[in-house]
């Protein structure tokens, strides 16, 4: 049973990582740092957009548009934090029971 809490936790962190990567990324971009001309970062950018962009297409249907700052991210994280702490305070004692 401790190999599902691992990779579950795993997953999250990966994810969470993956998000931040986005974040980043897409500053770089913002602020033609990296150029999206080039098939690295082109790749990059599209394996980034298709992990994160489901889980943050509907935070930004509901989220008003704040001009040009994009806050999805931010509250994903907050969301996948929160999920993480609910997972490891509340189902893992039930899994072990204590």
């Amino acid at each position: 049973m401790s190999a599902l809490v691992f990779l579950v936790n795993s997953a999250i962190g990966i994810f969470k990582i993956i998000l931040i990567v986005w974040v980043i990324t897409s500053w770089l971009v913002a602020f033609n740092v990296i150029n999206t001309r080039n098939q690295f970062v082109a790749s990059l950018m599209e394996f980034l957009y298709r992990v994160t962009e489901p889980a943050l297409r509907p935070i930004r249907r509901i989220v008003p548009d704040l001009g040009g700052i994009d806050i999805s991210p931010l509250i994903l994280l907050l969301l996948v934090q929160a999920i993480q702490i609910f997972f490891n305070d509340s189902i893992v004692p039930l899994l072990y029971g204590y």
